[in-house]
């Protein structure tokens, strides 16, 4: 077993999903994760801190990509303008291995509660970056809220759509998350 390969973390999170589809979040041990993606335990232990985190790995780098993006929008931009500013910066970051394990996650976390928990959390951290960000641009702190839960279900409706869909389209996330995102924002002005 190779001790220092390069790529650990993409081969860990690879393995740990097949495994999950194949026999089951409770059925899998750290021990089959890591012999499956061809490192050792500990080095798994280095990455992750259990079996739950495989499943939201990259949760900061999303989190600081999102903020990042709403820092960087323009002074003038409306809360959800800057949230949108915020998906397209995290969207860059997600290629094809995104897009092919999207499904696959999904379902593992579907058949999981423990996983459907964890997964509850992540949200609830991406929507902390994202209302963080918008309150240091100056948004009022309720508004800060609803733009970033905005943000968070078009970035999970968006995501949902890409990876589901047509493997032809070539567009990448940003279109489907900005979609879902303008599809929300018509949703909440027909609520009044």
């Amino acid at each position: 077993m190779a001790r220092w390969q390069p790529g650990a973390t993409e081969r860990l999170v690879v393995a740990a999903v097949d495994l999950f589809t194949e026999q089951g979040y409770d059925a899998t041990t750290v021990a089959q994760i890591a012999e499956r993606a061809g490192v050792t335990k500990s080095t798994f232990f280095r990455h992750f801190s259990d079996k739950r985190e495989l499943l939201v790995a990259g949760q900061e780098t999303l989190s600081r990509l999102l903020a990042d993006g709403i820092t960087e929008a323009p002074a003038n931009a409306t809360p959800l303008q800057a949230v949108a500013a915020g998906l397209e910066c995290a969207s860059s970051a997600m290629g094809p291995a995104n897009r092919e394990l999207g499904p696959r996650i999904e379902a593992a976390v579907a058949a999981s509660t423990e996983l459907q928990e964890r997964d509850a959390l992540k949200s609830v951290g991406l929507a902390a970056a994202m209302t963080a960000a918008l309150v240091a641009r100056g948004v009022p702190d309720t508004t800060a809220h609803l733009a970033a839960e905005l943000g968070v279900l078009a970035f999970k409706r968006g995501y949902a759509q890409w990876s589901e869909g047509d493997r032809d389209d070539a567009e990448g996330l940003a279109p489907h998350a900005l979609a879902a995102l303008e599809d929300l924002r018509m949703a909440t002005a027909s609520l009044s």
